[in-house]
């Protein structure tokens, strides 16, 4: 695998080692965070915290993927994620995703400045395919997802979780070599938490180094999300250690991005992994 991710203004993201996605959620609904950040100067606060606290890539959504989440409508989406995007891009070069599944979002999130383009339903909505086809330096995240997020966790069943998955992540690769999207652009996501049980999101994170057979980065999920919290008997607010854990796991079975709420705990950790790994004392 490429270990450079180029981007647009002819930056590069290096994923020779893990780096970290920190959330900043502009909704008013989101499972964790939600309310905390929808005022563009708050959102841009934040984003330079997590900045400052380690993280590589701000990853900003306007609409809940939580399950049982309610639709939102594509004016409210803008209105919550462009202001959020051009402060940031005013103040900071970082790398910023958009993460959204609305075409019209992802071409205006692009424009006002977003190199990432993160998509739980992996470009299959009305024209997302075309709308990144026009951009060739903005990588996407392919995330596989059974069903819609509604309903995703109403009993999701698989005939085979991982060979079910790949051929998923097969046929999304083939359709955005189809639409002119580059493999080089291209990044994998095993969607921790969207249409899986509990069982299933383990299955994924022991044996995550799997999806390495694609050749293409790979963004592990799952801070803070039930997984851990059903695991452990945590409520939201007291799943730090299971995420941490969560995001150790992931790094040594192959994850190239960690996307996290806990950007500074999560740095300490990949730092000690780094360590562990150079020899350094």
């Amino acid at each position: 695998m490429n270990n450079l991710l180029n981007l647009p203004r002819k930056r590069t993201l290096s994923l020779a080692n893990p780096v970290i996605m920190g959330i900043l959620n502009v909704t008013p609904d989101s499972f964790s965070d939600g309310g905390k950040f929808i005022d563009p100067d708050i959102a841009l606060q934040r984003a330079l915290q997590l900045l400052d606290d380690g993280a590589q890539i701000i990853d900003i959504g306007g609409e809940s993927t939580r399950p049982g989440a309610p639709d939102v409508s594509l004016e409210d989406e803008l209105a919550r994620v462009i202001p959020a995007i051009k402060a940031i891009r005013e103040n900071s070069d970082c790398v910023i995703s958009i993460d959204t599944s609305k075409a019209q979002v992802m071409h205006q999130a692009i424009l006002a400045g977003a190199d990432i383009v993160n998509d739980v339903r992996a470009l299959q909505e009305s024209d997302a395919l075309n709308v990144v086809a026009q951009f060739p330096d903005v990588a996407v995240c392919l995330m596989h997802m059974q069903g819609q997020p509604r309903s995703m966790q109403a009993a999701p069943h698989y005939d085979d979780l991982f060979t079910d998955i790949k051929q998923f992540f097969s046929q999304r690769i083939a359709a955005c070599k189809t639409a002119g999207i580059k493999q080089t652009q291209l990044i994998l996501d095993p969607g921790f938490g969207f249409g899986k049980t509990l069982s299933h999101n383990y299955q994924l994170l022991a044996q995550f180094n799997d999806f390495t057979q694609f050749g293409l980065p790979l963004l592990a999920g799952l801070s803070r999300k039930s997984m851990i919290g059903n695991l452990l008997n945590r409520n939201t607010n007291e799943r730090l250690a299971g995420s941490l854990a969560g995001a150790l796991i992931a790094a040594q079975n192959g994850a190239h991005i960690i996307r996290v709420h806990d950007v500074k705990e999560t740095a300490d950790v990949l730092n000690v992994l780094q360590a562990c790994k150079q020899g350094v004392l």
